[in-house]
């Protein structure tokens, strides 16, 4: 005897992966027949479904609260038939914020924000739920339901401590992250991800690590509710997308608009510009953000339902370590450090701090700070910007003025012309940014570490500074 059919057995049409049709009839028997954005699985007794633009499917749901939807498999194609009476709806609370996040998100990448919004969840009780015979004319292979991508003896326990211990083995942020991306390509192949930082104090997302993109993309920016990682971030909500369209893929160009003269650039987001599927999770302690963890795929169907649920887990993990990480460097007191012995000068300081000359065929650097737009350019080239263009400048007027190249954590935090926020500067995360931002525009100019909270500037090039 073949067992009913459930809404859970149809896990992988929630995903939207094709539209779902709506039928509706009016008090005159009079259908209509529409599309939907969201079919969203409630229980096993409820769906519900995004209220968006519907004029003619909610004036015909006030007549007669019977509906159908039919909703498909994206790996069979294969049709199944909800039948549907409607409850209510829901215009606030868990269930609209959830539905709504997905939308905004969506409509945020694709410059729709404002005009493609969720009006309302429509709450519907499932009368009956059945496979459509003959959609299909050749006899379908049986596809396996959502599992872990795991092998052999690994199991969803063993892959979270295998994955705490790689994190908890971090001696610093940066190898934290580094730990964290590595562990989720090793252990589930996630290909290509990025781990962003939440800054309070500008309200911005900034990439500090990325796996799968090269060395291009630390340093990008994203704003607080801007594009698909925006919104996770500031709905505090997971976001999982299947088959998504290239235009849609991450709102690949975020651009600033800055007042007069833009002199800066953005950095590009790291991205796979063909990406067909995003996992986006929030990295949490408790309500409190401190980044976000993003993964895509160029599969459609890469990231499920476990993938969403266990990934959760890890990036509470993940959390935990990073605000572990940046407490302990915050609580280091460290003397300063002597001066070095390569001190970084510009060619007409040179004379005054006794500077051996620098070997023949060096070449010239010229870093330009401008103040207004608070922004260092190498050679023209934009670098760095706010924060950390305020520390390398430090830095390199210290090192012209007394000649010291080796410095601590905790005398340039205590600098308050840097305005670094007196609680949570992140003052690690801007060092990671600054350092690998160097290695890609500027690797004769090298920021390295000499220890525990200490750090040295080496230079193979002569350094001119010049301030607008």
């Amino acid at each position: 005897m073949t067992m009913p059919l459930r809404p859970s057995d149809l896990a992988r049409c929630f995903q939207g992966v094709t539209p779902s049709l709506i039928v509706t009839v009016d008090g005159r028997g009079m259908p209509n027949i529409t599309y939907v954005s969201q079919v969203y699985y409630v229980d096993e007794q409820h769906v519900a479904l995004s209220c968006q633009f519907f004029n003619k499917t909610r004036r015909n749901l006030d007549e007669n609260p019977r509906a159908a939807v039919e909703m498909y498999d994206p790996l069979t194609m294969q049709a199944y038939r909800l039948r549907l009476t409607f409850i209510r709806s829901e215009k606030k609370g868990p269930l609209f914020d959830t539905m709504s996040a997905r939308i905004e998100a969506i409509a945020s990448a694709t410059g729709m924000k404002g005009i493609f919004r969720l009006i309302a969840a429509d709450v519907f009780d499932v009368r009956s739920v059945e496979k459509v015979e003959g959609f299909l004319n050749d006899e379908q292979p049986e596809v396996e339901a959502d599992a872990p991508t795991l092998t052999g003896y690994r199991s969803e326990v063993r892959g979270l401590q295998w994955v705490s211990e790689r994190i908890a083995r971090a001696c610093d942020l940066e190898s934290l992250l580094e730990a964290a991306l590595q562990s989720l390509e090793e252990y589930f192949q996630f290909s290509h991800t990025s781990v962003l930082l939440y800054d309070e104090s500008s309200a911005r997302l900034t990439t500090l690590a990325s796996r799968g993109y090269g060395k291009r993309g630390i340093g990008a920016e994203v704003p607080i509710g801007q594009g698909l990682i925006g919104s996770a971030a500031r709905d505090r909500q997971v976001l999982r997308f299947s088959s998504l369209d290239a235009d849609l893929a991450y709102g690949r160009a975020i651009r600033r608009e800055a007042a007069g003269d833009q002199t800066c650039e953005d950095i590009p987001l790291p991205g796979l510009p063909d990406a067909r599927s995003v996992l986006v999770i929030p990295l949490l302690l408790s309500d409190r953000l401190v980044g976000v963890l993003s993964a895509e795929s160029r599969d459609p169907m890469r990231f499920g339902e476990w993938h969403e649920a266990y990934l959760q887990i890890i990036g509470n993990q993940i959390a935990f370590a990073i605000d572990r990480m940046v407490e302990r460097a915050s609580a280091e007191h460290e003397p300063p450090s002597p001066a070095g012995a390569r001190p970084v000068v510009s060619p007409a300081s040179r004379a005054k701090t006794n500077e051996a000359p620098v070997a023949p065929g060096a070449r010239t650097r010229t870093l330009t700070y401008y103040r207004k737009d608070d922004a260092i350019f190498v050679d023209g080239e934009y670098l760095i910007r706010n924060i950390p263009a305020r520390i390398l400048w430090k830095l390199l007027a210290e090192s012209k003025r007394t000649g010291r190249t080796e410095f601590t954590n905790r005398e340039v935090r205590l600098d308050e012309s840097l305005g670094l926020p007196p609680v949570k500067d992140n003052f690690e995360s801007r060092l990671i940014l600054l350092r690998h931002r160097l290695q890609e525009k500027c690797p004769d100019l090298q920021i390295v570490s000499t220890g525990r909270g200490r750090f040295a500037l080496q230079t193979d090039a002569s350094i001119e500074m010049i301030e607008r």
